[in-house]
């Protein structure tokens, strides 16, 4: 099944948490999308790699993406191998999508910027004609970084105001880690706490661009302007 949009995240649950607004908010423009999670949860504080796996699919059918799997690397050491790239090129060979989101580079936790470096060279790797990997070349066209928790300046936003509530179900659908629990007490965001985060954070991305509720992304290009009278967001 071809993908237009693939959002690869280290874990099961990142995207609902970074970009999964966006996702919904192509999918209402008529865009196929798709989760290519690195990882499937078996070192987490909470819950069993199948707990997670379950919570995943609920969580993709509340995004209406057409594909989701996960790869076998390693929860809590992904690492940019040759042999894990090539996982993750012959997905992107099989999917052949236009655009790929990855996680910011930089970041807490070393799962989350090694996909980002991971995910570019796999990028660059499926493309090459000699490849020794099923599918014939791929390279997606844009590779973009959800900025969401990282202290930087977005390259632009995504306004996913009609989609917000929507967003923060697929989040909640993972209730082995935002349900309310005595495991990992000081490290999850408690369960009555998480639409009030999951708002704010949306709405200060909103604000800088005069939406109610956004998500942020950072870009490498520069980005390329035909006609100054249909550039968006007001000035003053």
């Amino acid at each position: 099944m071809l993908t237009d949009i693939l959002a690869i995240a280290a874990h099961r649950d990142d995207v609902e948490q970074t970009c999964g607004g966006t996702l919904l908010a192509m999918h209402a423009r008529g865009w196929s999308t798709g989760i290519l999670d690195l990882t499937q949860g078996e070192s987490g504080t909470r819950g069993t790699a199948e707990e997670r796996r379950a919570e995943a699919e609920a969580a993709a059918r509340i995004l209406n993406v057409t594909h989701r799997e996960a790869l076998d690397l390693p929860d809590g050491n992904v690492e940019n191998t040759q042999p894990n790239r090539l996982k993750i090129a012959a997905v992107l060979r099989r999917l052949r999508p236009r655009v790929v989101i990855l996680p910011y580079w930089q970041g807490r936790h070393p799962d989350h910027y090694t996909t980002a470096t991971l995910g570019y060279e796999a990028c660059f790797a499926s493309g090459l004609a000699k490849l020794d990997i099923p599918g014939a070349p791929h390279r997606p066209y844009k590779i973009l970084y959800a900025s969401l928790y990282a202290d930087v300046r977005p390259s632009f936003v995504v306004d996913i105001t009609p989609h917000i509530e929507q967003r923060l179900q697929s989040l909640l659908a993972y209730r082995s880690q935002y349900a309310n629990q005595p495991t990992g007490g000081g490290l999850f965001v408690p369960e009555n706490d998480i639409r009030e985060r999951t708002f704010s954070t949306a709405r200060h991305y909103g604000l800088l661009a005069g939406v109610r509720y956004a998500e942020p992304f950072v870009q490498k290009e520069v980005g390329l302007i035909e006609d100054l009278m249909l550039l968006p967001v007001q000035s003053i």
